[in-house]
């Protein structure tokens, strides 16, 4: 589908969002609503951090979106049976009546972000309405739908951004001002605040105002598919129609566009640059994080730039060579073939450290940059730090229907998961 220049109000069927009946914690029965909640199941990637969850309560979200079992059915039976016994002993109770949910994130460096969440009707990519700008593993796709088959639940909302005309935020921010159903701070130092709308004429003015535009996946987008294979098993319509999001309307709320890096196992640094060695210039810096990553930020302003890091020093690799670049491919746009991830995954990793870019035992993508080059530092491997992608350009391929490289951007704050559940029988 060739959508450039498509702007968003244009769009033959714009975002259809439904209230429904929230499933929450009752605070009465829980610790804290702090120590339940969890990070998206795919930022919580290490078992020390899904341990650290279980810990803090035991009934942390993670038991449910990352259960831990020997098998895979295993995984998804216990996370079914740990819904059930939790609704059953009210752990978590569905709200009265069906409603929009704003949810507000903020931290202490002047961050805040506001949003709506729906059940939002789910929608091919060729409709024009919801925006990938990713592709996808299918393995992980499985994963998550036989853990929400398995439960018949939405158990975390995805991230979405839009750009509306107003209305919709206008609705968000008199909201705001009221008291909130549930306020608590995590343990990262970001406060959470969730409303329920159920006034039939403010419900009317989001949708009215959603209706005309298209959102772009910021981040979920292996649910998105997910929601996408559970709606085509179905043979009639019914609750699998629509999934869970949350919508940001990026003209009031601008969401943080960070990198997401690369950890190579099994090579080493010295190997990495051995393999480099006339293909890019490098330079070794010794030099703390911070200053490193400002090294990075203003070489990429010129070009393809990467830090690698491993070995107690970083390496700025810059001004590629023309040679290489001759394998990226040429049947796409100019700025996706002069995006970073790009060039990493179709030359660098394809045919310079000759790594496949959907192995674990290969790679892993980290969000976390000191998280990154420790764990490099400690396993011996390699780790190259990527400088983000601008929104702006996330968008304008997206609406080309050209999809980045895997794991491209990393868009922020993400929701906190624990907050507002959906049950598809509720």
């Amino acid at each position: 589908m060739d959508t450039a220049g498509h702007s968003e109000a244009m769009a033959p069927r714009g975002l259809e969002l439904t209230p429904f009946r929230g499933l929450r914690y009752d605070p009465d029965r829980v610790g804290s609503l702090a120590s339940v909640t969890s990070p998206p199941y795919d930022v919580v990637v290490r078992p020390d951090g899904v341990h650290h969850l279980q810990s803090a309560d035991p009934h942390n979200i993670v038991r449910l979106i990352l259960p831990e079992a020997h098998t895979p059915s295993e995984r998804t039976e216990q996370a079914a049976d740990t819904l059930r016994h939790w609704l059953a002993e009210g752990i978590l109770a569905a709200d009265p009546e069906p409603a929009l949910y704003i949810y507000e994130q903020s931290d202490g460096d002047g961050m805040l972000q506001r949003g709506v969440i729906g059940t939002l009707r789910v929608s091919e990519p060729a409709e024009g309405v919801v925006l990938p700008h990713e592709g996808v593993m299918q393995p992980l796709v499985a994963e998550r739908a036989a853990l929400m088959r398995a439960t018949r639940a939405n158990l975390e909302p995805l991230l979405l951004t839009y750009r509306g005309d107003g209305t919709a935020a206008e609705v968000v921010e008199r909201t705001a001002e009221k008291p909130p159903l549930l306020a608590t701070t995590t343990e990262d130092g970001f406060r959470h605040r969730l409303w329920a709308i159920t006034d039939a004429a403010d419900m009317a003015r989001i949708q009215t105002d959603l209706a005309r535009h298209q959102a772009l996946i910021a981040d979920g987008h292996h649910r998105w598919a997910t929601y996408l294979r559970l709606r085509a098993e179905q043979s009639a319509p019914g609750p699998w129609d629509y999934g869970l999001v949350l919508l940001v309307d990026t003209g009031r709320y601008p969401l943080r566009v960070r990198a997401i890096h690369r950890l190579l196992h099994g090579l080493p640094v010295a190997d990495a640059l051995t393999a480099v060695e006339g293909l890019f210039r490098v330079r070794h810096l010794q030099v703390p994080l911070a200053e490193a990553l400002a090294a990075l930020a203003d070489a990429s302003c010129a070009g393809n730039a990467f830090l690698l890091a491993g070995d107690g020093a970083f390496h700025l690799l810059d001004r590629p060579d023309p040679a290489l670049l001759a394998h990226v491919p040429a049947d796409r746009p100019a700025a996706w073939r002069s995006l970073d991830a790009t060039v990493l995954h179709s030359a660098l990793l394809a045919h310079v450290w000759h790594i496949p870019e959907d192995s674990p035992a290969h790679i892993a993508y980290i969000h976390d940059t000191a998280a990154t080059v420790e764990k490099a530092e400690r396993d011996g491997g390699t780790a190259v730090l990527m400088h983000p992608v601008r929104e702006e350009v996330v968008r304008d391929l997206a609406r080309q229907g050209v999809t980045m490289p895997r794991k491209s951007t990393s868009f922020g704050p993400k929701p906190a998961s624990g907050l507002v559940l959906r049950a598809l029988e509720i």
